[in-house]
C-alpha cells in the first residue's frame, strides 16, 4: 500500500471545522476525537490559525500561555509535535514509551536547538505514548 505524505488546510478561506477534518482525516478522524478529549482532560486549550509562513493551518496546542503541542492534518493522519530543548533528550528517552516511539524521536532530526518528538496519529494506538511525553512537556521548564 503506497503511503500519501501530502499536507491538507492549505486554502486560507477555509476553517478546520469538523466537516473539513473529517474528510481530510478520513478513518484517522476518530483518532484525532479522542486526541481532542485527551487535551481536555489535562487542561488544554487547541486554536487552528493559518500561517502565512507555512501555507496551512496548524493548530497550537498550549496549557496557560505554554505551547505545548503543533498540529498539522496530512492525508488520512494527523501530526503531533512537541518540541523540547536538547537537555531534555535522554529523559524523554527514558520515559515508559513503546520502541517505535523511541526510535522515531531519536531519527527526528533537531530543530534549531530543539528536539521535535512527531507522533502520526492514524489510530488510537499511538496516544498513550504521546500522552507520556506530553505530561513530561508539562512538568518541564
Amino acid at each position: 500500500m503506497e503511503q500519501v505524505n501530502n499536507l491538507e488546510l492549505k486554502d486560507e478561506t477555509v476553517f478546520p471545522d469538523d466537516a473539513v477534518l473529517r474528510k481530510a482525516l478520513a478513518e484517522s478522524f476518530g483518532a484525532y476525537q479522542q486526541l481532542l478529549g485527551l487535551f481536555e482532560k489535562h487542561g488544554l486549550k487547541h486554536e487552528w490559525r493559518y500561517y502565512k509562513d507555512g501555507k496551512a493551518w496548524l493548530c497550537k496546542v498550549q496549557k496557560k500561555a505554554k505551547t505545548v503541542i503543533w498540529m498539522s492534518a496530512w492525508t488520512g493522519y494527523m501530526k503531533a509535535t512537541i518540541y523540547f530543548p536538547e537537555r531534555y533528550v535522554e529523559g524523554i528517552l527514558g520515559l515508559p514509551i513503546s520502541e517505535e516511539a523511541r526510535e522515531s524521536i531519536r531519527n527526528d532530526k533537531n530543530v534549531g536547538k530543539s528536539k521535535p518528538c512527531t507522533f502520526e496519529i492514524r489510530d488510537e494506538t499511538v496516544l498513550k505514548d504521546l500522552e507520556t511525553v506530553l505530561i513530561h512537556k508539562m512538568t518541564v521548564k
